[in-house]
């Protein structure tokens, strides 16, 4: 096929505005009255909002990544010793204090020496500190967290399934 063989369609003429008031766009040409908009070679930058404050302004700065995965709690091979407990786990470590609450993810981490031979139920723990709990001849046992009990808000609120 030749440049000179195509056969395209005659494009639409522009629409000639601006040139008087019989010819349908005259006087203003579409342009509205006065303005930075009716001047010849107006381009407002990207987001100008007429002097308002553009929208990237307005809002709030975007804060970038953040996780909403609750950190871990940490706990201690030298805190293990303490309890007289054989097996060890979020409920009893929130007894003792050590943790916040027996509804969290808690990681046993190597600081101090494990001496008891205990069994640790937690939802995570480093390599070393799986070794130093192994040594003292204690295993360790990867666990789901505990779920925080469902409670009705209203007492009184009766749910489908219970009708």
């Amino acid at each position: 096929m030749k440049y000179n063989d195509l056969k395209v369609k005659k494009a639409k003429s522009p629409k000639r505005v601006g040139r008087g008031i019989a010819a349908g766009q005259g006087k203003t040409a579409g342009r509205g009255t006065k303005g930075y908009g009716s001047r010849t070679g107006s381009k407002a930058k990207p987001g100008f909002a007429g002097g308002q404050n553009p929208l990237m302004q307005a809002l709030p700065k975007l804060p970038g990544f953040r996780s909403l995965r609750t950190p871990a709690e940490n706990v201690y091979t030298g805190q293990l010793d303490q309890f007289a407990a054989k097996t060890i786990d979020s409920e009893v470590l929130a007894a003792a204090g050590i943790i916040s609450s027996p509804y969290v993810n808690v990681k046993l981490i190597v600081k101090g020496d494990v001496t008891k031979k205990v069994t640790v139920k937690l939802q995570g723990a480093s390599e070393t500190a799986l070794a130093a709990v192994e040594a003292a001849g204690g295993t360790f046992e990867v666990v789901p967290r505990v779920g925080r009990p469902v409670t009705s808000a209203n007492p009184k609120k009766v749910t489908k399934k219970e009708a």
